[in-house]
């Protein structure tokens, strides 16, 4: 065997033990993360937690390449936390992400059907490039951002993003009444933060509440909203200010 050949080889080797070393610690992170979850819902039915919410433990995809990311086409996601995530069109044909022009926000538990994730570089971005999942809504497509990747290193933050079950079976013990008000994006009197999140989308909490009482700001897709919950509970629910 000839010394470049050699070297070729022995290069190959050491590409190969180093994928299979990140590949090793990701299954053991994603098992630590199970683990931890695991421990945490037995903290609290030890605690003897009132609220059940804290007993529901959501699947987690743990994406660590574009490969892995690829899991999200494989079952209906919806949105976490809706009026956070913006979107763009995506021209399919071409691959191409039009940054230039937002499409709009995701809505509060929004049911998306993944098609692809892709790479895309915004403009000014230099070498880093933005993680994309494509999908269709009203006959058109579009894509969003759900993480990066620089030097070969990515960070994809989807599980922060998107349940990727239905959370109306994770959530199944919530009465049908709170269930109604959450599709028809309202919020009323005794729901918990977690269902006004549900209902409205992201919050913003005033700093300096005390842990009986919290004001929380909602911009709610341009129709603001102030909540103050009492004991966890909405108590007060009252039109905010556009900015506030």
């Amino acid at each position: 065997m000839s010394p470049e050949a050699k070297q070729k080889l022995q290069l190959a080797l050491l590409l190969a033990m180093v994928v299979a070393g990140l590949r090793t610690g990701y299954i053991l992170y994603q098992r630590h993360e199970d683990k931890v979850a695991t421990e945490k819902q037995k903290q609290a039915a030890n605690v003897g937690y009132s609220n059940p919410d804290y007993y529901v433990n959501p699947k987690k995809l743990y994406p660590y390449d574009l490969k892995s990311a690829k899991q999200l086409t494989l079952q209906p996601v919806w949105v976490k936390e809706g009026y956070r995530y913006t979107y763009y069109p995506y021209d399919a044909a071409n691959k191409r992400v039009d940054f230039a022009h937002e499409a709009g926000l995701l809505l509060p538990i929004e049911k998306l059907e993944i098609k692809n994730v892709v790479t895309a570089k915004p403009p000014g971005a230099g070498q880093r490039l933005q993680v994309m999942a494509v999908f269709q809504k009203e006959g058109k497509v579009y894509a969003v951002p759900i993480g990066f990747e620089a030097d070969q290193q990515y960070k994809i933050y989807s599980d922060e993003m998107f349940f990727v079950e239905d959370p109306r079976d994770l959530y199944n013990h919530w009465p049908a009444d709170v269930w109604r008000a959450v599709e028809q994006h309202q919020v009323k009197p005794g729901m918990n933060e977690m269902q006004a999140d549900f209902a409205i989308g992201m919050g913003v909490p005033d700093a300096g509440d005390s842990s009986d009482q919290k004001t929380v700001r909602y911009p709610n897709g341009g129709k603001p909203l102030v909540i103050v919950y009492h004991a966890g509970k909405a108590a007060e629910i009252k039109a905010g200010s556009p900015g506030s």
